[in-house]
């Protein structure tokens, strides 16, 4: 183990997730300032991500909101930083079991005081399956959070299971049976401001609507072994496959195809 002590890699394994605290006083200034430096800046944009579907009964009744951009790193160097910090990759070491890890994507949540939207139990292999199911979520907390502004919520050790029925309406959205996997049975997670759960993309998770009068920031990563392989063809973002730790030789180095249109080759795999 690199950071992990045996007890929490073996509480990662029995339950899929494991809460961490990984970041200094200084490194969690510098994100939440950053941070909103950036979704101030991008104020006018349309950042909308409520979950979509039929799921929620309450949609209809109320105003409901979650803000989103995705690719942070794209935005400031500050969370380029966190996504070469030694800490937390030697953690994402630990729970992988590899030494060669690849970023998948980044993106952020923005959970208003008082409007902002649940999201509906799910696991994210829907939105980008692969092989070995060798993908994790890295969810950095910037707010202290809790079920009452809109936090996390998992079924310990749902991982176990495997990929479950998506029983989706909404075309680009994923989430499972509620009556199944109900987010009233979810064990919900307190979480300090600044930190880290890490969890496998086969935890069935969720998170509350946002009732309070705080704000719940949350950044997360998805992270991939380097010998892993897609499923399909979908969710191509930016820096994908940029080399974190270790390496990657499975990238093609033909130099008639050093110049790639990532946008065009997800609207010819959609059939677009």
């Amino acid at each position: 183990m690199k950071f992990l002590t045996p007890e929490q890699k073996k509480f990662y394994d029995d339950n899929g997730y494991v809460a961490l605290d990984i970041l200094t006083e200084e490194e969690k200034d510098e994100l939440s300032r950053d941070y909103d430096i950036i979704f101030k800046e991008k104020a006018q944009s349309d950042l909308e991500a409520t979950w979509q579907g039929d799921w929620n009964d309450k949609k209809e009744k109320m105003k409901q909101e979650v803000k989103s951009i995705h690719g942070l790193q794209m935005y400031s160097a500050t969370f380029t930083r966190l996504l070469l910090n030694k800490k937390l990759l030697d953690a994402c070491e630990d729970v992988m079991e590899t030494p060669d890890i690849l970023l998948h994507h980044t993106k952020a949540h923005t959970k208003p005081p008082g409007t902002g939207s649940p999201f509906p139990m799910h696991q994210d292999y829907h939105y980008f399956p692969f092989k070995k199911d060798s993908m994790i979520a890295v969810f950095l907390s910037l707010d202290a959070a809790d079920p009452s502004n809109g936090g996390l919520c998992v079924y310990p050790g749902s991982h176990k299971l495997g990929p479950q029925e998506d029983i989706s309406t909404a075309p680009g959205y994923h989430y499972l049976s509620q009556e199944i996997f109900p987010i009233e049975k979810a064990l919900p997670l307190t979480l300090t401001r600044g930190q880290v759960v890490i969890f496998s993309y086969l935890l069935i998770h969720g998170s509350y609507d946002n009732t309070s009068d705080r704000i719940r920031r949350m950044f997360l990563i998805q992270l991939m072994s380097a010998d892993d392989i897609p499923m399909a063809k979908v969710h191509l973002s930016d820096c994908q496959k940029m080399v974190l730790r270790g390496h990657c030789f499975s990238r093609e180095a033909d130099i008639k195809r050093r110049h790639r249109d990532f946008v065009e080759e997800e609207k010819i795999a959609k059939g677009m």
